[in-house]
């Protein structure tokens, strides 16, 4: 079957949305919703900030490389979740990726740290990508953005989730997140972008509110 799906995608056919009243409408909501979340949360954003750097003092933003719209590269940032080693250990922790595909998943990855763990399952380590949302290089909703070393081994066919901005949250978010296979993951990114509207949008960020307060497949 998954051979059958690939096959059928290897040359693109994906039309994104390209409405003029959609994006208008699309960047306007981001930039609202992005600059009112950042003023609200600034509490969060604090006590997350102090949380991270007392239990490992260091940088407390995470800043990584990451592919976007039309395969620009842009740094994305959340609040810091690993101890300060993690990138020089990626390699030796290859061996224990639970997704299978380029992304890396583990459930119970050593180099988290507990303010880390409480981070990732409330997803207040992805609230600094709002910063990402007002500056342009990402949508409050849309697929999520790969690191460029996991973009590189994409599919023809899973490229074309770069037909469109990223974004915090989309399909996967709220499809189980890291219990859904990195193949089925993709194939959400691509039904989005066919799918893509205001209302399905609007449909997404409220169904990403319950999914967060659930912290189900977050880890």
């Amino acid at each position: 079957m998954a051979e059958s799906v690939m096959t059928q995608r290897e040359e693109p056919r994906i039309r994104p949305n390209e409405g003029k009243i959609y994006l208008r409408v699309k960047r306007a909501v981001d930039i609202a919703g992005s600059l009112g979340g950042i003023v609200l949360l600034s509490p969060v954003f604090l006590a997350a900030a102090i949380a991270v750097f007392l239990e490992d003092p260091g940088s407390v933003i995470f800043k990584q490389k990451r592919n976007g719209q039309g395969n620009r590269v842009f740094e994305i940032y959340k609040f810091r979740s690993m101890c300060k080693e993690a990138p020089k250990l990626q390699g030796q922790m290859q061996k224990f990726n639970e997704l299978k595909g380029p992304a890396f998943k583990m459930k119970d990855d050593p180099r988290v740290t507990r303010v880390g763990k409480f981070l990732r399952r409330t997803s207040i380590d992805e609230l600094p990508q709002l910063f990402n949302v007002l500056k342009g290089e990402m949508s409050l909703v849309g697929p999520r953005p790969l690191p460029t070393y996991e973009t590189e081994q994409l599919a023809p066919w899973q490229r074309q989730r770069l037909l469109v901005k990223p974004g915090i949250t989309c399909y996967w978010q709220i499809s189980g997140r890291n219990d859904v296979e990195f193949d089925e993951w993709m194939e959400m990114d691509c039904r989005y972008i066919e799918d893509a509207g205001i209302w399905t949008d609007l449909r997404i960020l409220l169904k990403t509110i319950a999914v967060v307060l659930n912290g189900k497949g977050a880890y």
